[in-house]
């Protein structure tokens, strides 16, 4: 039985992928995560400036998952490459670095820098939806999108990631555009949002941003038909992230259409043994039901 999937020519043991934003950009915790049984893992979005991000609170626990509005806090760019260019080294998963700009050519600046450090792809995170300042998305208009795009692979040979917002009217023009421009594979989804919770006793919203992304359980039925529209629409590989935290999540999103699945909230609820579980409950499912790889099962919705 083989759990082995592909995502732009390079091998992963297993789908599961610690998606960016959980364990932060030290090395140590992405090992943390490689030896619990992630499949690759994910920094948190390095940037162009170091940022406190938004002060406390910042996650609010849901029934259903998770709100956050962390601000894409990080580290300045120096000591990011150096925590980055140690994880490369030390992890023997592929190491996948995710970053940001506030512009264009902010992008493919930040995709040289860290390609420094050698990992085995970038990801270009187009799709926060918490920090004030930049606006909207960058993912919400499909040509920015597609500029980025190709601005980033004009300035690295480093496989490249694209990480798509779902508060969009079509996800299936965006993943379209930024295929044309150059994307090695695409991550769907980021949070759902803004949205927000109020603490009934005092009146205010619980958050200090007052609002943020939604993650978790709750967004997985919006995941999977963006992860089925966009692998309907596009041929490069699709990493399915959104609630993703048993066997059974990961097989629907494979079968919606994912080479891989990114694994997030279910790490804060369960921690790093949530990946050794999924992919436990992975091989079960697949062994009751005759499976004997991954690309029976990936797809399979679509007929």
């Amino acid at each position: 039985m083989k759990l082995t999937t592909k995502l732009a020519k390079i091998k992963l043991d297993n789908p599961t992928i610690l998606a960016s934003g959980v364990l932060g950009v030290t090395a140590a915790a992405l090992n943390r995560a490689s030896k619990s049984g992630a499949g690759a893992v994910t920094t948190k979005s390095i940037g162009p400036q170091r940022r406190e991000g938004h002060d406390n609170p910042v996650v609010v626990e849901l029934d259903c998952g998770l709100l956050n509005a962390v601000g894409l806090s990080c580290p300045g760019p120096e000591e990011s490459l150096r925590e980055l260019t140690k994880a490369v080294k030390s992890i023997d998963k592929p190491v996948i670095a995710s970053f940001y700009g506030k512009s264009i050519l902010e992008f493919g600046h930040m995709a040289e820098f860290i390609s420094k450090a050698k990992p085995d792809f970038i990801e270009a995170n187009i799709s926060c939806p918490n920090v004030g300042e930049f606006g909207l998305p960058f993912g919400c208009s499909a040509k920015t999108a597609g500029k980025i795009t190709k601005a980033v692979k004009n300035s690295t040979d480093i496989p490249l990631i694209v990480k798509l917002t779902p508060n969009v009217v079509d996800i299936r023009a965006i993943a379209i555009e930024v295929e044309k421009n150059g994307a090695d594979v695409i991550c769907a989804i980021n949070t759902v949002g803004p949205g927000m919770k109020i603490d009934v006793t005092s009146g205010y919203p619980i958050l200090s941003n007052k609002t943020g992304g939604l993650s978790g359980e709750c967004i997985k039925p919006i995941a999977v038909r963006c992860v089925y529209e966009i692998s309907e629409s596009v041929d490069i590989p699709v990493i399915g992230v959104g609630g993703v935290s048993s066997g059974i999540d990961a097989v629907e999103m494979l079968m919606a259409g994912a080479a891989a699945v990114g694994v997030g909230t279910a790490v804060w609820h369960h921690g790093v043994d949530v990946f050794q579980k999924i992919t436990g409950e992975l091989m079960d499912f697949m062994s009751e039901n005759n499976y004997s790889s991954l690309d029976e099962i990936i797809g399979r919705s679509h007929g």
